[in-house]
């Protein structure tokens, strides 16, 4: 899940960043309005989280020219003013969620959690390829009922390629959705973690799930 922060303190921005990076989450983060908005007009994000007080614009304004724009995204609006009329103007702007600061992260967690879930409500939450399994809710990952234990980073390359099972993904999007916008697609990284989530997932397993397509990219699918 990929989740784009616009917050322009920059260890608050930082903290949050780290703490959602821990929890698997790939996170772009946005220090100005105009950045926000340049952002999430050209990359695919499950949710924003919004500040609404920042240095260019308010978070209101950049909700408005989303909704405006067509963009769905989740947006979880967080302000340190805590005014019910903020609260209502946010939502009214488009906003899904509203956090007041100062707030436990834990909390923040669950604002987040709760937003994705409505989007898997019509989803089953395990992935499944052949033997493999994927929780998305509980990030428990299993092949012939064997747990693999996996990266953040790992977990989140296998997932990418589970929910595009089937079909050829090219470094190009796997670079979008797994890492940051600051990820250089052409160095070896995407190689070496491919080789990583292979060794683990078809090491032991006469059966491979995952293929290289030279030239083009991967995927994941039974033989």
């Amino acid at each position: 899940m990929r989740i784009l922060l616009v917050e322009d303190e920059r260890k608050m921005a930082s903290f949050i960043k780290r703490g959602l990076e821990e929890e698997r989450y790939v996170v772009d983060v946005a220090p100005n309005g105009e950045k926000a908005l340049f952002l999430a007009e050209t990359n695919p994000y499950d949710l924003i989280i919004l500040d609404v007080m920042l240095p260019d614009t308010t978070g209101f304004s950049i909700c408005k020219d989303l909704r405006t724009k067509k963009n769905d995204t989740f947006i979880l609006m967080v302000t340190a003013r805590d005014d019910v009329q903020d609260k209502v103007l946010g939502l009214k702007t488009g906003a899904d969620d509203y956090l007041s600061k100062p707030f436990d992260f834990d909390e923040l967690l669950a604002r987040i959690g709760a937003l994705l879930r409505r989007k898997r409500l019509d989803k089953n939450p395990v992935l499944k390829i052949g033997d493999l399994e994927l929780n998305q809710l509980t990030h428990k990952v299993t092949r012939a009922k064997k747990e693999i234990t996996l990266t953040s980073k790992e977990y989140s390359l296998l997932e990418y390629l589970m929910l595009h099972a089937g079909q050829v993904v090219t470094r190009t999007a796997i670079s979008e959705h797994v890492w940051n916008e600051d990820f250089d697609s052409f160095t070896n990284v995407i190689d070496v973690f491919i080789n990583r989530v292979r060794n683990k997932v078809d090491r032991d397993f006469k059966k491979k799930l995952i293929h290289s397509l030279r030239g083009t990219g991967y995927i994941l699918k039974e033989s």
